[in-house]
């Protein structure tokens, strides 16, 4: 039981990057005042939560209604995760877990922030929504393992929005290179936590299944 959570929430927090997203909230909200962006922080995590949630629970329906198998799910999920974590290890930004440049330049003339991109795509990106959809799917058969899968995101979600109202300090506490290290730190598990959904999902397969 708890390893399911420690795993989840280190998959969330490699997916979500708090880290990552308060740095780009306080450049984005660095002529706005405190109390305005105090809201949209809070407005920002209440809708991305809401939307994980939304995926966490409504993906096995999606699933079955596509006719796609847990196996097939764990090797996508896999790969999609393997590639956020070579880019977090590299440092390097990437569409899974940050905006894109052109959807930065968009944010820049928004007065109003908290749904785009701070909602999505930078908390509830499309890594940390396929991420729900795995975990949830993964632990089907046990409601307890599934109840620490959602614990794992409002935790997330919680430290989310402390970032966010500190998001300025803590980008001076930490510094660049401090926050790159933490990313690479948990790239690294990431990108092992990837490979072992695809072990997984190769092995629960009929690939290897010799009759």
């Amino acid at each position: 039981m708890l390893e399911t959570y420690v795993v989840a929430f280190t998959t969330f927090f490699a997916t979500v990057g708090p880290l990552d997203v308060a740095a780009v909230f306080a450049a984005l909200t660095a002529g706005t005042s405190k109390a305005k962006a105090k809201s949209m922080a809070y407005r920002g995590t209440f809708i991305a939560t809401f939307i994980l949630l939304g995926f966490a629970f409504g993906g096995e329906i999606v699933l079955k209604t596509l006719g796609i198998s847990l196996a097939a799910l764990k090797v996508a999920g896999g790969i999609l995760l393997l590639l956020i974590a070579i880019d977090m290890v590299f440092a390097r930004a990437n569409g899974g877990l940050t905006t894109t440049d052109e959807e930065t330049d968009e944010a820049s003339t928004k007065k109003d922030i908290s749904v785009f991109p701070l909602a999505t795509p930078l908390i509830a990106g499309p890594g940390a929504m396929g991420a729900a959809i795995l975990l949830m799917a993964q632990s089907a058969s046990s409601p307890i393992q599934q109840g620490m899968v959602i614990a794992a995101i409002l935790s997330i979600m919680l430290l989310t929005l402390c970032l966010l109202l500190l998001a300025t300090r803590v980008q001076k506490l930490l510094g660049i290179t401090g926050m790159h290290v933490i990313t690479r730190v948990f790239g690294v598990l990431l990108a092992a936590l990837a490979v072992q959904f695809m072990f997984d999902g190769l092995a629960a397969s009929l690939l290897f299944n010799h009759q």
